[in-house]
């Protein structure tokens, strides 16, 4: 099984803005219908009235689970809930008494406000990601790579915590494009990423950093503990068997190369001592995983 997150991703985001949008416009149409006093739509007076709205109807039942791991498109559910209760309250008081309390516009005008927050915090983190993400394989682009070394390293020189890096490399790819086409090779990339993060922590963090080449942060790692992780990628993926539309099974293996994140050492360094010892991987026959220095 195979896919491509930035596709995903691009999915989601218009599905949001779409949300965005529908969200829009019920809030003129609310207006609308005070203002010139129009019947409302009876819906937005009931209990429920957050089930019906079109955004509502999206959120509960369209919403694609990409979007749901979002913090913040749970934190909505309660605001857009409060929004309609207080909704219905100003529609049932002008129906009833033909007038709205300032007070009760208000906490209206504050909740609206609110869910939007949290809807353009939504699309803005959607776009960042794909922003970050290579498009291909779903893991971030080399374009944040150091930056984000940095962090680490700035961390690692603050509290001496230990911090590891790897670099997976995959064995003879080039025999798998040469035998079943580029596409295909594009496909091996994506579901190897999609592996490895099953693998990961959340705060660890995996960038493409050449064609097949992948660089694994690992933060308050130590060199042990990563290349126990790694060994454990390994053999997984090497366990794994990868298919595409019927296509002819694929098997692959990859190597790795460690090495520690050090305050005296730039990042750069830390990098080649990494890409030294997938070199030195590669040479003992692939398959295997090196640590710097060992």
């Amino acid at each position: 099984m195979f896919f491509i997150r930035q596709e995903e991703l691009l999915g989601a985001l218009l599905q949001l803005k779409q949300a965005l949008y529908n969200h829009e416009q019920w809030h003129k149409d609310l207006i609308r219908s005070l203002v010139c006093r129009l019947p409302c739509d009876p819906r937005d007076t009931t209990g429920d009235a957050h089930l019906h709205c079109r955004f509502g109807q999206w959120y509960y039942t369209a919403a694609p689970e990409i979007v749901r791991e979002h913090a913040a498109f749970t934190a909505m559910e309660m605001e857009h809930k409060n929004m309609h209760a207080l909704a219905a309250r100003l529609l049932l008081s002008f129906e009833h008494a033909g007038s709205v309390a300032t007070a009760d516009y208000d906490s209206f005008a504050n909740a609206l406000e609110k869910l939007r927050l949290q809807l353009h915090s939504l699309i803005g983190e959607i776009e960042d990601s794909l922003y970050k993400l290579d498009p291909l394989t779903g893991a971030e682009s080399r374009i944040g790579l150091l930056a984000a070394l940095r962090q680490i390293h700035a961390l690692i020189k603050r509290a001496a915590q230990a911090c590891s890096v790897a670099i997976l490399d995959l064995d003879r790819f080039k025999d798998i494009n040469d035998s079943h086409g580029h596409i295909i090779g594009d496909h091996v990339l994506s579901a190897v990423v999609r592996y490895v993060k099953t693998c990961l922590r959340p705060y660890d963090r995996i960038f493409r950093y050449g064609g097949e080449e992948f660089l694994i942060s690992l933060p308050n790692t130590d060199l042990q503990t990563a290349q126990a992780v790694m060994e454990r990628i390994r053999e997984g993926l090497a366990g794994q068997v990868l298919t595409h539309d019927g296509d002819t099974p694929i098997l692959v293996t990859a190597s790795f190369g460690i090495a520690p994140l050090e305050a005296a050492v730039s990042i750069e360094e830390s990098i080649d001592r990494a890409d030294r010892a997938l070199y030195a991987a590669k040479q003992a026959g692939r398959n295997r995983v090196q640590v710097w220095g060992q």
